[in-house]
């Protein structure tokens, strides 16, 4: 049975780099890369970062009923396909997606099962101080994402887990364990129950 892992985390507060860390750690986890609609920035690769289509082809999947989930965000569009959760199965791993809020909501919706984490930063202004270090957006983008924070951390309780970043170390630690747990608990034990099981099933006889 495929676990899937839903992480999600206001821009800024480390989530990137805790998933980086769990992926590096993890072959039985297989990335979800999303589909948009907007131009790559920096260093991003298509088919790496996200897969880069055009708005047409985006509606087209999504009239087919292509996407897990979905959302426009400032115009455009972004995305899950359900190709990322079929090889997933295929390959007999788990999966782990970064998506935002709503879209952990829609996902949830079609996978009950799926296991979500919230990712916090320590206070808005270590928030502010890590968009702020980045240097990539312009001050009305760093307000504009703020706001967005307060009203993703509202959305808090709707998560399994609640992660506070304040150290990357524990942090990556505590996400690892709740994979570790959650396979456990969902999985991994009913394969060991099973034939342990049955011996007392054979022994009755």
């Amino acid at each position: 049975m495929t676990c899937v892992f839903i992480v999600s985390a206001p821009s800024g507060s480390g989530k990137s780099t805790l998933v980086r860390r769990l992926l590096d750690g993890d072959e039985g986890l297989r990335f979800s890369i999303s589909y948009t609609t907007r131009t790559p920035r920096g260093h991003e690769v298509n088919g790496h970062d996200y897969f880069f289509i055009s708005r047409e082809e985006f509606e087209l999947r999504l009239k087919n009923g292509d996407f897990m989930e979905s959302a426009e965000v400032f115009g455009n569009y972004y995305g899950t396909h359900r190709n990322n959760y079929d090889q997933a199965v295929a390959e007999g791993r788990d999966l782990l997606l970064d998506i935002d809020v709503k879209g952990a909501r829609q996902l949830k919706q079609r996978l009950p099962g799926a296991i979500s984490v919230f990712i916090l930063p320590p206070s808005r202004q270590i928030l502010e101080e890590r968009l702020r270090a980045r240097s990539e957006d312009a001050e009305s983008v760093i307000q504009r994402r703020l706001r967005e924070a307060a009203e993703e951390i509202r959305n808090y309780d709707q998560y399994d887990y609640v992660l506070v970043n304040q150290d990357v170390e524990e942090s990556a630690a505590a996400l690892r364990a709740i994979v570790i747990a959650e396979r456990k608990r969902r999985t991994r034990m009913e394969e060991k129950v099973r034939p342990i099981l049955k011996t007392f099933e054979q022994q009755e006889i």
